[in-house]
């Protein structure tokens, strides 16, 4: 609340501000007179001219004068290209051969001398702008030549000898010395210079090996260019010629070795593919930059492979192309540890190995895919009867993949060279690692690629399983290798389990195996927390199979499910690592849910489901770090119950809610004693609300008085207990209860009066209660206006 003084106490508080404002007012009076003493005497000065009133700033230009200069030398040369195609093309019949031969060479030679004098005075730009139209003038001087003179000459032909003669003469204008500053001609003598030979080999109809052998010799001379041009723009536009006719060109290599039906073929891609990787390693002895030198070892490398490889291809079968390019790969690490190979070369060359050895491992993943995944295509068809080969067994739900034969050794070789080569010591875990991902990879197909018996498939991998849990087990393995132990364990296991689901005998045999496997390497720490759990789903799975061997229906399959999570709560509570406890603990809870699920087409066997999993559920609450599972009990209990009330035909829901109120209530009561200053509503208004509400719903749509009597006595009750004890929920709920059930006790008679009455008593009410409503709130309009003008007043 605001405080407001007294007129005296206002008076005081007033005086006293004045006061301090006058006496400031004079401290800064003496301040201001002490300083003008202070400053020095001003000279005369002459008044300056008024200065013109502020005038409005100019807009300001959207671009910059050399580009608008640039730009109209641009169109002007464009215009007059146009112009001078334009009088070739449609008014060049007109004149005679020699007026002809006069018009162009006259204009030709003018445009190539007009330059030097504008360099001379300095206007570059437009020297730059003829100089693009003296070049254009030639291209339709060739043009006319060919269209006068020489018509009987293949234009193809033609066409290679005048961009070889462009190229030339272009090339030389721009080196002379008058005309070097000129920018356009050596990059226009460089993109001419890319048609020749490319031209030249379409005429001589040279075929797929001659034009790539112009591609390539064209980007050789383009890369000596890039590499001895002295200016930067005719580098750069020889080094775009480089990369884009070698890129074609080795494309073009690479198809004609791939596609090559005999050794001569083969040998004749090879050496194409040999000149491209040359070229790139003689541009790498003159490259600076570190990051181009290593690109450019990493294609050479990759073109020496595929050159090797393309010799051998059509003399082996064609499951061996893969492994003979992984070979020559693998050599190339040979090259780098001989020790006198460049830095830049020698790092290429390790990346071009590992593109190929990860390109080998591609080609092997298919494989290893079908072996994983196809047998899950048993599920559908469990126990139909075992099939002939290893093959036939992951080959169930997915079609084999061509020419697997050499997956295992591809995946084994690259297995090595990861353990072998690799000696970094950052890079040295992560190669171990990949070097067992790859040798499990390598033993899990091999059954399947040489179509071994359905047996042994089954015994290589149980033995796989076992040998991964011992030396997860056993052996310290550190940096991530250990947890890739256990995973490639799990994933074993997974694909043991689905390959034994054709016959009933192995499906048995298999899961008891790895339940057994699974335990054992649960004795260690180090792998509990992944194995425990484990073992307790395979003894979940054995415990289904087991019921379904014996004939037993689902629901009583679930009773022997029940004994996993027992086990589980039992060696749960002496487990001593933490993680170990969490995983064995949600092992069970998931085959508690299996259970619930097998047993859910029978109420009586659901409600002995569901009492059996709370007992285990209260077992593992008496432990003091699992307190909270009591409440897992509590509504496993009451789902049983109601589940059994529901089996018998009961509908009254005060059988289904008193069950849980009266626990409720107990657990509330303790609660309270322990903690007297817990709510009322967290104590009670759970039990209370389950009965109380539902029993009102009922009530309401029950016919009969007894339920309503009996649920008003009740509410009373509770009404009476939150009353003497002054309980909020208790008085609240039960009081609220009451009043609800006795209006549906005189709903009737309430109809009846309704219906008495006379129709304007029901308006009439409306309307005393809207004058109520108006009279209160004009009341409070009076008040607060009241208090304004109070408040006015005392200011």
């Amino acid at each position: 609340m605001t405080h407001v003084p007294s007129p005296a106490e206002e008076l005081r508080l007033i005086d006293a501000e004045l006061w301090r404002l006058d006496a400031r007012r004079a401290q800064l009076r003496a301040r201001r007179a002490w300083l003008v003493a202070r400053l020095p005497a001003p000279t005369p000065t002459r008044p300056g001219p008024v200065p013109p009133p502020a005038t409005p700033a100019s807009p300001r230009p959207e671009t910059t004068a050399p580009r608008v200069q640039n730009t109209l030398l641009l169109l002007g040369g464009l215009l007059l290209t146009i112009a001078a195609v334009a009088f070739t093309l449609v008014s060049w019949g007109h004149l005679g051969i020699a007026g002809r031969s006069l018009v162009l060479g006259a204009v030709t030679a003018a445009a190539l001398a007009a330059p030097l004098p504008l360099l001379g005075r300095g206007l570059r730009s437009t020297a730059e702008a003829v100089a693009g139209l003296a070049l254009a003038l030639t291209v339709l001087d060739a043009y006319a030549l060919h269209a006068v003179a020489l018509t009987g000459v293949d234009g193809t032909a033609y066409a290679a000898a005048a961009s070889a003669v462009l190229a030339a003469g272009w090339a030389g204008y721009g080196l002379l010395p008058r005309t070097a500053a000129l920018r356009l001609p050596l990059p226009a003598a460089l993109a001419a210079a890319q048609l020749p030979l490319l031209l030249a080999a379409v005429a001589a109809d040279a075929g797929r090996y001659g034009i790539t052998v112009a591609l390539l010799l064209t980007a050789a001379c383009d890369t000596a260019v890039a590499l001895r041009a002295p200016a930067a723009v005719p580098r750069i536009g020889a080094a775009v010629g480089a990369y884009g006719m070698g890129a074609w060109g080795v494309l073009g290599a690479a198809w004609l070795s791939w596609t090559a039906g005999g050794p001569g073929a083969g040998a004749g891609a090879a050496a194409l593919l040999l000149f491209a990787a040359g070229v790139a390693l003689a541009a790498v002895r003159r490259e600076r930059a570190a990051g181009h030198a290593v690109g450019l070892s990493v294609a050479a490398g990759l073109l020496v492979v595929t050159a090797l490889g393309g010799t051998v291809r059509p003399t082996l079968p064609a499951s061996w192309t893969v492994p003979v390019h992984l070979a020559l790969g693998i050599a190339l690490l040979a090259v780098v540890r001989t020790g006198r190979v460049p830095e830049p070369v020698r790092r290429g060359l390790v990346l071009a190995s590992a593109a190929v050895q990860g390109l080998a491992v591609l080609w092997a993943l298919p494989v290893l895919a079908v072996v994983l995944l196809g047998p899950g295509g048993w599920a559908p068809r469990v126990w139909s009867g075992a099939p002939a080969g290893a093959r036939e067994a992951v080959t169930v739900g997915a079609p084999w993949p061509p020419q697997p034969a050499a997956t295992p050794l591809v995946l084994a070789a690259v297995a090595v060279v990861l353990a072998v080569v690799v000696r970094d010591s950052a890079w040295r875990p992560r190669a171990l690692v990949g070097a067992l991902v790859l040798g499990w990879s390598a033993l899990l197909v091999a059954p399947a690629v040489l179509a071994a018996p359905y047996p042994v498939a089954l015994v290589v991998e149980a033995l796989l399983t076992a040998a991964l849990l011992a030396v997860a087990a056993r052996w310290r393995v550190t940096d991530g290798a250990g947890p890739a132990v256990s995973v490639l364990a799990l994933v074993t296991s997974v694909s043991l389990a689905l390959l034994a689901l054709p016959a009933r005998s192995a499906t048995l045999g298999v899961l008891t195996v790895l339940a057994a496997l699974f335990a054992a390497a649960s004795v260690t720490r180090r792998t509990s927390a992944l194995t425990a759990p484990a073992a307790f789903g395979y003894g979940a799975a054995l415990a289904c199979a087991v019921g379904a061997a014996a004939g037993w229906s689902a629901q009583h399959t679930a009773l022997l499910v029940l004994v996993v999570p027992a086990v589980a709560a039992l060696l749960a509570a002496r487990i001593p690592d933490a993680r170990t406890t969490v995983a064995v603990e949600a092992a069970g809870a998931a085959a508690v849910l299996l259970a619930i699920g097998l047993a859910a087409g029978d109420p009586a066997m659901l409600a002995l489901v569901l009492s059996l999993a709370a007992v285990l559920a209260a077992g593992t609450a008496v432990r003091a770090d699992r307190r909270p599972a009591a409440h897992a009990a509590t509504a496993l209990f009451a789902l049983a119950a109601w589940v059994r009330l529901a089996a018998w035909g009961v509908t009254a829901p005060e059988a289904y809610t008193v069950p849980v109120s009266v626990p409720a209530l107990v657990l509330g009561a303790l609660r309270r004693r322990r903690d007297p200053r817990a709510s009322s509503w967290v104590a009670y208004g759970p039990g209370l609300t389950v009965t109380l509400l539902p029993s009102l719903a009922a009530a309401w749509a029950d016919a009969h008085a007894v339920r309503p009597w009996l649920l008003g006595v009740a509410a009373l009750l509770v009404t009476l207990v939150g009353a003497r004890h002054r309980l909020r929920a208790p008085l609240l709920l039960g009081g609220a209860v009451l009043v609800l059930d006795a209006l549906h006790a005189w709903a009737p008679y309430l109809v009846r009066v309704a219906d008495a009455l006379p129709h304007w008593v029901l308006p009439a009410l409306a309307g005393l209660l809207l004058l109520a409503v108006g009279a209160t709130y004009e009341r409070r309009l009076r008040d607060v206006r009241r208090v304004r003008e109070v408040l006015g007043r005392m200011n």
